[in-house]
């Protein structure tokens, strides 16, 4: 570990350059399938995500505001999962589990930002899903493109700047080692942990952030949803409830699936007998909730069935008649 600290000659303290994330280096034994298995996972991701995203370009039926929000979560995922698996995959090839400094902070600036943007978009969606049960007869009037495009953007900058807020603060902090984080991300808890100073008032400061930016966008999505149901079960129609509840289905999933392991994540006590238990949490809303938005959204959306037949449908006829070609000279 001496490798990774320096002396400073002014003061004589001992200041760490580099972390190591231990991730799963406690289970040596393991190291080459879980690395198949989340490579697997980032490639299903990354293609599924590109795939809904290209959809949504290509087909002019998905040109409506709910899918070009989804549109917008596609790439979100994309960043979201590439903030930490890259990282995560080359440590468990090799025995090297550093991350630098510089690179510690960064990650967990990225990570904060794409999970803060996640959480304004998916209230941003939850929005959109009531104007569009709630208030039918004025929805193209009110989702019109000046405002989709607002609504957005707006989820990327406040994500853009909350996180600014903690990661400056974080990188203040004093680390005079040890500098093994029990984790495979570098997040704020394992970092105030290991902090060899004063943390009082960073750990109010990142109390206040994380609150701006899960609460408001969770109370909301919460707020939406409990005037959706209100007015499905209005509805006196069987048939017509069915079909109300099904174009928000979807969304309520991820949802649930997203702020339940990111409240979970958060709300454990951190002791070392739910150390383990934390990081599988952690993989849920980092790395699973990513991969499944794309099979959620997809096979329970007849639009987008129809999109991704169609487009498969004009690719097979031509590699068939191609290969026929071939096949009678």
């Amino acid at each position: 570990m001496e490798q990774f600290v320096m002396k400073k000659e002014r003061d004589n303290e001992t200041l760490v350059t580099e972390f190591i994330l231990l991730g799963f280096k406690t289970l040596p034994e393991l190291q080459t399938p879980i690395f198949v298995i989340f490579l697997a996972i980032y490639m299903v991701t990354v293609a599924g995500n590109i795939l809904i995203a290209t959809a949504v370009l290509a087909d002019h039926r998905l040109h409506k505001p709910m899918y070009f929000f989804l549109g917008n979560l596609s790439i979100l995922e994309i960043c979201y999962t590439s903030t930490t698996l890259p990282k995560l995959l080359a440590s468990l090839l090799s025995e090297y589990h550093g991350i630098s400094f510089s690179g510690c902070f960064l990650q967990f600036y990225f990570f904060g930002c794409f999970a803060c943007t996640e959480c304004y978009l998916l209230s941003v969606m939850s929005y959109d899903r009531y104007v569009a049960i709630c208030k039918p007869l004025h929805y193209v009037t009110l989702m019109n493109s000046r405002l989709c495009v607002q609504l957005s953007v707006a989820p990327w900058i406040i994500g853009a700047v909350l996180p600014a807020i903690t990661a400056f603060c974080a990188s203040h902090l004093d680390f005079c080692g040890p500098n093994e984080i029990d984790h495979f991300i570098c997040d704020y808890t394992p970092l105030l942990m290991l902090s060899c100073g004063e943390t009082q008032q960073a750990e109010m400061l990142m109390t206040v952030v994380g609150f701006a930016g899960i609460m408001p966008p969770l109370i909301l999505t919460l707020t939406s949803y409990a005037c959706i149901i209100n007015t499905i079960l209005k509805i006196p129609s069987n048939s017509c409830r069915k079909k109300a509840f099904s174009t928000c289905s979807s969304h309520l999933i991820v949802v649930t699936i997203f702020y339940g392991t990111l409240i979970i994540v958060y709300m454990l006590p951190n002791t070392d007998t739910l150390r383990d238990l934390n990081k599988i949490f952690s993989l849920c809303y980092t790395i699973l909730t990513p991969m499944f938005n794309p099979f959620i959204y997809s096979l329970r959306n007849r639009d987008f069935k129809q999109a991704l037949t169609k487009a498969f449908s004009k690719f097979v006829p031509e590699r068939t008649m191609e290969g026929n070609q071939m096949h009678q000279n």
